[in-house]
C-alpha cells in the first residue's frame, strides 16, 4: 500500500456529488437538500469491525467518520480538512504511550484507510504549546521527530491543533456555510449570531503553531463548548466518540445553512438584475471547443522554444449556474476576490484570470503574470529558506460566454482545480444574491499561505516525462495501438485511444482505464469519415484543451498479386491508410496551428515502404504514400514548432489483449507457403532479422516515445523498429 496516499481513490460508497438546486443554501423557492448526517450503525459496524484487528477500534472508528466527512463535497474537496483521534500506541520496549493519530498530508479524507492518520506521541508535542514562537520549518522538524515511523508521510499543518486539544476525536473541515458566515466585514459576529453563544468564534489566525496555541487558549476558556469557527479556514467539532465529533459539525453546518437560507429571504426584493448573454449549453460547448486549444498555447508558451515539461491539461466548468454566474452584474470583481479559505490557494493562486474577449487571451495572460511576479516580489521577504516561486501562470481562466477553463499538470489536478473554483464562485454568487459583501484574507495572509512549507509540499511536480500531454492514437484497439497507449500512458500522457467502435475498442478502455484511471479517454473514430475525424479531435478538446501528440497508425492489409487485385480492394485500402492518414494529419494541423505551441506527430509507418513484399502490393504501395503525406507534413508544419517522425516496424503479431489485424490477414498465406504454424511464423520472422529479436508492440511504443519526448532535435525521420533488416534500411 502506498504509504504517502497519493494513490487513493475516492471509494463510491462514501463519495457523493454535489447537489444544487435555485440556491446554494436551503431557502423557500430552493431544492438544496439540508445538510444531513449519513451515519449508518450497519454499516459503520461492519466497516470497524472488519479493520479491528490491523489498526484497533479507536483508529477503526477515526477511520469510518472521517470518510463520512469527506463524502461531502460542501465540507470536504480534494485534501482539505482534517482529523485526529487520541489513543494509546505500542512501543518497541512494549509500552503504551498517549498518541494522537492525525490524517497525513496528502490523503483524502473520503477514501482515508486507518495508515492514512499518522501516529504522534503526544509527550513530545504537548511541551511545545509554552514556545512563543514556531516556524513552519521548525513546527514540521518536531512532528516528524515524533512519528513511529521515519518513513511515513508528514502529518497535516494543523496536527499541533489536533494535539493541543483536549477532547479524543476532533474533526476540522472547509464547510462552505461556515466560510459564507465569516467571510464577510462582520464574519465573526455573524458566525456567533447564526451559531449561538455556545460555539468559540475565533478571529483569523495563521494556520499551524500560532492557530493551535489561539484554540487552545480558546477551548481551556470555554471547555463546555460544542465546536469552534476559525474565521475565514473552517470549522471544528470535537466528541467523545467518532459520531458525537461527526455529528456535531452536521449540526453546526446546518444551522450556518438554516441562517444563510432565512438570510436569502430576508433580503429586500429587486428586480431581477439585468445580466449579460448567457449562453445555451450547447453554444457554450462549441465556444470551448474552439478556445480551448487557445488557452492551452497560450499557458504553455510560443513555439518551437516551449518543452514537453510545460504542458497544461484543460478541464472546462460549463454548466448553466456558473454560466449565468460569470453574466451577472459585478462577476469580475467577485470572481476575482481571494479565494474562500487559504488552503485553496494551493491549487487556484490567489486570483483567477478574467478574459472578457477570447482574442484577449495572450495578453490577458501576459498582464496576469505580470501581476503575479509584482505580488511574489513585494513578499519575498516572507519567503521560507528554499523555497522557490511557482510560475506565474492561471490556474482557472473565466470567459463569459464560453465558461470557466481549469488548468493543471494532470488531469486529476485540473479537475481539483474546478472543483475548488466551482465552490469559491457559488459561494460568492450566493452571499451576492444575499446582499452580502464578500471579504477574503489580505495579500500578506495568501503568501502566507501559498508559500508555506507544509502548502508547497502538497505539490510535487510531475516527474515522468509527458506528464501534462496529450494524445490521439488512431487504430488504438489493434495490437501496435495496444503498444502505443500503454507505452504512451505509462509516461504520465493523456491519451485519447480512437478505433472503430466495438468490443475491441471497449475491451481496450476498461484494460488501460483500470491501470491509468482517468488518463484514457476511448474514442469511437473513423479515419475514412471527415466529419468523425473532426469529432474525435473536438472529443480530445473537450476533455483536455487540446493535444499534443498525434500518432496516425490506423491501417488496413490485403494479400494478393497484382494481377488478382481487385480494385475495390485496393480503393478500400486508399480509403484507411491514405485518405485516414490525410484526414487525420489535416485535422492535427489546424490543431496545432490554433493551439500555437508545437507538437509531435509521428505515424506508424512499416519496413514495407522501403522493402515491399511479393503478394502485398496495395498495402506497400497505400502505406509508402501516407509515408509520403507524413514527410510533406514534416516540412509544412516545422513553422508551427512540431514535428512529424515516422516509425517503422516489422512483424508485430500482438501487443497487449490485441492479435495483429494485419497478420490475421498475411499470416495465414505466409505460413501455407512456408509449412508453419503460428508459432514456428514468428520464429521465421525473429531469426530473419540481423538481433534475431522479436519485436513487439512496446518496442514500437518506446520509439514514439524517443520523438515525442524530444530526445534529440529531429524531424522527417524514420527509426526503423525491425531487428535490422538491411533492404528495408531507409536510403
Amino acid at each position: 500500500m502506498n504509504k504517502t496516499g497519493q494513490d487513493k481513490k475516492p471509494q463510491g460508497e462514501y463519495r457523493l456529488k454535489r447537489r444544487r438546486g435555485a440556491t446554494l443554501f436551503p431557502s423557500s423557492g430552493s431544492d438544496y437538500p439540508p445538510m444531513k448526517s449519513l451515519w449508518n450503525d450497519r454499516v459503520a459496524a461492519d466497516m470497524t469491525a472488519r479493520l479491528l484487528e490491523s489498526c484497533g477500534e479507536p483508529l477503526a472508528w477515526r477511520t469510518y467518520a472521517s470518510r463520512l466527512l469527506g463524502a461531502s463535497p460542501a465540507l470536504v474537496l480534494h485534501g482539505g480538512g482534517n482529523s485526529s483521534v487520541k489513543t494509546a500506541w505500542p512501543t518497541l520496549t512494549g509500552e503504551s504511550v498517549p498518541v494522537v493519530c492525525v490524517k497525513a498530508s496528502g490523503w483524502d479524507l473520503g477514501a482515508i484507510e486507518p495508515e492514512g492518520h499518522v501516529p504522534l506521541e503526544l509527550s513530545r508535542l504537548l511541551p511545545l504549546i509554552r514556545l512563543e514562537a514556531l516556524d513552519d520549518g521548525a513546527m514540521v522538524n518536531q512532528l516528524r521527530l515524533a512519528l513511529f515511523d521515519h518513513q511515513a508521510p508528514t502529518p497535516s499543518l494543523e496536527a499541533l491543533l489536533h494535539a493541543f486539544l483536549p477532547p479524543i476525536f476532533i474533526d476540522h473541515c472547509h464547510s462552505e456555510a461556515i466560510l459564507a458566515l465569516t467571510n464577510r466585514p462582520d464574519g465573526e459576529e455573524t458566525a456567533r449570531r447564526a451559531l449561538g453563544p455556545g460555539v468559540i468564534v475565533l478571529p483569523y489566525v495563521r494556520p499551524g503553531f500560532p492557530l493551535a496555541k489561539a484554540a487552545a487558549a480558546a477551548f481551556a476558556a470555554h471547555p463546555d463548548a460544542e465546536g469552534m469557527v476559525l474565521a475565514r479556514h473552517g470549522l471544528v467539532t470535537w466528541g467523545k466518540t467518532a459520531r458525537e465529533s461527526y455529528e456535531s459539525t452536521i449540526a453546526l453546518v446546518s444551522r450556518a445553512e438554516a441562517f444563510l437560507g432565512r438570510e436569502l429571504e430576508a433580503s429586500p426584493p429587486s428586480p431581477v438584475p439585468q445580466v449579460g448573454a448567457v449562453p445555451a449549453l450547447d453554444e457554450a460547448e462549441r465556444r470551448y471547443r474552439e478556445t480551448a486549444p487557445l488557452v492551452r498555447g497560450v499557458l504553455c508558451g510560443e513555439a518551437p522554444e516551449v518543452g514537453i515539461s510545460h504542458r497544461f491539461v484543460l478541464r472546462p466548468l460549463l454548466d448553466e449556474p456558473v454560466l449565468r454566474q460569470l453574466a451577472m452584474p459585478g462577476a469580475r470583481e467577485l470572481a476575482l476576490s481571494p479565494p474562500l479559505t487559504a488552503d485553496h490557494l494551493v491549487r487556484l493562486k490567489p486570483w483567477p484570470l478574467w478574459v472578457e474577449d477570447p482574442a484577449q487571451l495572450a495578453e490577458g495572460v501576459a498582464d496576469y503574470a505580470r501581476r503575479y511576479q509584482e505580488y511574489t516580489a513585494r513578499h519575498a521577504h516572507r519567503l521560507p529558506t528554499g523555497a522557490r516561486l511557482a510560475d506565474p501562470l492561471p490556474r482557472v481562466i473565466m470567459i463569459p460566454g464560453v465558461g470557466m477553463m481549469c488548468a493543471g499538470r494532470t488531469a486529476q489536478e485540473a479537475d481539483a482545480v474546478r472543483d475548488l473554483a466551482e465552490q469559491n464562485l457559488l459561494v460568492k454568487g450566493a452571499m451576492a444574491a444575499a446582499s452580502v459583501p464578500y471579504q477574503g484574507l489580505d495579500e500578506g495572509h495568501l503568501f502566507d499561505m501559498e508559500y508555506g512549507v507544509t502548502q508547497l509540499a502538497k505539490l510535487h511536480a510531475p516527474s515522468q516525462p509527458l506528464a501534462g500531454s496529450t494524445a490521439l492514437v488512431t487504430g488504438a484497439a489493434g495490437a501496435i495501438g495496444w503498444g502505443l497507449c500503454e507505452t504512451l500512458l505509462q509516461n504520465g500522457c493523456h491519451v485519447a485511444a480512437s478505433d472503430l467502435p466495438g468490443e475491441r475498442l471497449n475491451d481496450l478502455a476498461v484494460a488501460l482505464s483500470a491501470r491509468h484511471p482517468g488518463r484514457l479517454l476511448p474514442v469511437a473514430m473513423d479515419v475514412t469519415d471527415p466529419a468523425s475525424v473532426r469529432q474525435g479531435f473536438g472529443v480530445a478538446t473537450d476533455a483536455w484543451g487540446g493535444l499534443d501528440i498525434v500518432v496516425p497508425n490506423a491501417g488496413l492489409a490485403h494479400v494478393a498479386g497484382l494481377e488478382e487485385l481487385e480494385l475495390e480492394a485496393f480503393r478500400r485500402l486508399h480509403r484507411v491508410n491514405v485518405e485516414g492518414t490525410l484526414l487525420v494529419l489535416t485535422e492535427a494541423s489546424r490543431m496545432f496551428r490554433r493551439q500555437g505551441c508545437g507538437g509531435d506527430v509521428v505515424l506508424i509507418s512499416t519496413k514495407n515502404v522501403f522493402a515491399p513484399g511479393a503478394q502485398f502490393g496495395a498495402y506497400s504501395a497505400t502505406k509508402a504514400a501516407a509515408h509520403q503525406l507524413a514527410r510533406i507534413a514534416s516540412l509544412e508544419l516545422a513553422p508551427l514548432g512540431v514535428r512529424v517522425n515516422m516509425v517503422a516496424p516489422d512483424a508485430v503479431f500482438s501487443g497487449g489483449a490485441a492479435r495483429s489485424g494485419l497478420w490475421a490477414e498475411v499470416g495465414p498465406g505466409r505460413m501455407k507457403a512456408r509449412g508453419l504454424d503460428e508459432k514456428g511464423l514468428e520464429e521465421y520472422y525473429r531469426q530473419r532479422n540481423l538481433l534475431k529479436a522479436r519485436v513487439t508492440a512496446e518496442h514500437v511504443g518506446r520509439a514514439v516515445l524517443f520523438f515525442v519526448t524530444r530526445q534529440t532535435p529531429t524531424t522527417g525521420a524514420t527509426l526503423p523498429v525491425d531487428g535490422g533488416l538491411p533492404d528495408a534500411t531507409p536510403r
